[in-house]
């Protein structure tokens, strides 16, 4: 992985933040008391049993029981469409999903109108980044972030996130947060107005805090100069690469993380393209996801991908590596058992022939090599 060199001034957005909003001091974290409402409604074929559905229901949004044992949180379930008129965005953003999540999980239906009565898949299943299980760890390919609360073992948060597209890219590297900020101000980097006068839009200085600020109303400062986790106005886009390099969330996500994530909170952006990981009934399954080009350097993603698998399997499984090629060449988020209850059973190799039409097959072959040799005498 290439770790980008840091600035190490404050850059515009942070001085826009700092100067034109309220600035609040640290805030640490309490149980939250908010239940998760369930609008979906659970098929028949649904992934997850009745009994994990209504487990889940019992937490926040985002919010799951730590595995005792593996690295597997979350589960697949389906859902019908009851409104016409409803996106799968629409879908996505009410079960926490994020737009190429529920692009990838739904590659046949439309995005824009797929139509009552048609079954979406709801991607909910995660495993969880290879990183120390502590404060907030944002996997950039997965568009994903992930926080551990000190105050609350055993839970861990997840929700989709957008991160920075190709020239303004995300860098990795470990960070704390710094200021919390409500209701913040914008100013347009210097690129920006550049880029808006030449189309004949110039952008304002500063952008004030409403409907029209990129930031939303809630922003966390990182201690890396200029980047901010942050609200949107644009919420359709969360889940892409569409930002200039902060990590932008859903409303209320951020809303929720803004109110008990304490300042100085330890942050790990890292880029794992491919995840492996235990269930808890033994099975080893991997994801893959698209990697991020930027990030690339000299990283060898199949390589890196089986020496991640044997780590795990050790000597306890025995893995067929063409899956775990097929995952890295085809990253599409899906989940695949290597090994385990869950894992497809292998192939079963033909059947012997039986011993007596086997060796008649063998009399017939000398008997033909006899009658040639003859004639060739």
């Amino acid at each position: 992985m290439n770790i980008r060199k840091n600035i190490t001034r404050w850059g515009p957005t942070s001085l826009a933040v700092l100067l034109a909003a309220s600035l609040v001091g640290p805030v640490y974290a309490q149980p939250s008391a908010e239940q998760a409402e369930s609008t979906a409604a659970i098929t028949d074929d649904a992934t997850a049993s009745a009994e994990q559905v209504a487990e889940a229901q019992e937490l926040p949004r985002g919010h799951f029981r730590l595995p005792e044992h593996g690295d597997i949180i979350g589960e697949y379930y389906t859902v019908t469409v009851e409104d016409p008129e409803e996106t799968l965005i629409d879908i996505a953003r009410r079960h926490n999903i994020g737009y190429e999540e529920i692009r990838m999980a739904n590659p046949d239906v439309s995005l824009w109108v797929p139509g009552k009565g048609t079954e979406v898949v709801i991607p909910a299943r995660y495993i969880l980044p290879p990183a120390p299980r502590e404060g907030v760890v944002v996997n950039l390919s997965e568009l994903r972030l992930y926080y551990y609360p000190a105050d609350n073992p055993g839970i861990v948060e997840t929700y989709p996130v957008s991160v920075g597209r190709e020239e303004f890219a995300t860098p990795v590297g470990i960070t704390r947060t710094t200021v919390k900020v409500k209701d913040p101000a914008w100013a347009p980097p210097a690129s920006m107005r550049r880029e808006a006068a030449a189309r004949g839009e110039p952008a304002p200085a500063i952008v004030p805090p409403g409907p029209d600020n990129p930031l939303g109303r809630h922003a966390i400062l990182l201690a890396m100069p200029s980047y901010l986790i942050h609200g949107t106005n644009r919420p359709d886009g969360v889940g892409m690469r569409v930002s200039r390099g902060c990590i932008r969330m859903y409303p209320e996500d951020i809303e929720s993380l803004y109110e008990r994530l304490p300042s100085g909170t330890k942050v790990n952006l890292m880029d794992a393209p491919f995840k492996a990981g235990w269930a808890a009934d033994g099975t080893l399954f991997v994801q893959s996801h698209p990697q991020l080009e930027e990030n690339v350097g000299n990283f060898e993603p199949l390589l890196n991908a089986i020496e991640r698998v044997s780590e795990l399997a050790e000597d306890q499984a025995e893995v067929d590596y063409e899956q775990v090629k097929r995952a890295v060449e085809a990253p599409d988020g899906r989940f695949v058992a290597l090994y385990g209850p869950q894992a497809p059973a292998p192939e079963q190799e033909p059947e012997p022939q039986p011993t007596q039409q086997l060796e008649g097959i063998l009399e017939g072959v000398e008997l033909s090599t006899t009658v040639r040799v003859e004639g060739d005498a």
